[in-house]
């Protein structure tokens, strides 16, 4: 599931992506992001994503190249990953998706995504 408010400035990716055409999923989501970060506004994008498979990762990690691109250009952007307290395959994804583009992601175990 998908939510984004331009009002509020907050996105939400929650679920499990193992989608066989991610792109049809994704590229509305990074469309979306590129025009509203032209706002410079605030953004927080909260995943809750339990499970990503190879194709949707890749949409993941455009999107938080383009996260870390805006935050480098002044824009005030927050980036969090939501995980049940357990979940260390999780984790690892998200740690390795903050070693592979360097954005800064915070983890939050055992809460619910507001």
């Amino acid at each position: 599931m998908k939510k984004q408010n331009a009002q509020t400035g907050i996105c939400k990716i929650i679920g499990e992506s193992y989608l066989e055409e991610s792109s049809l999923f994704y590229k509305p989501i990074y469309q979306w992001l590129v025009e509203y970060l032209k706002t410079k506004k605030p953004l927080v994008l909260n995943f809750g994503l339990s499970y990503v498979n190879t194709s949707s990762s890749k949409h993941i990690l455009y999107i938080l190249r383009l996260l870390k691109e805006s935050k480098e250009k002044g824009i005030d952007v927050q980036t969090n990953w939501y995980i049940e307290h357990g979940d260390t395959d999780t984790e690892e994804d998200v740690e390795d998706y903050m070693i592979i583009t360097g954005m800064e992601i915070n983890l939050i175990k055992n809460k619910a995504i507001p």
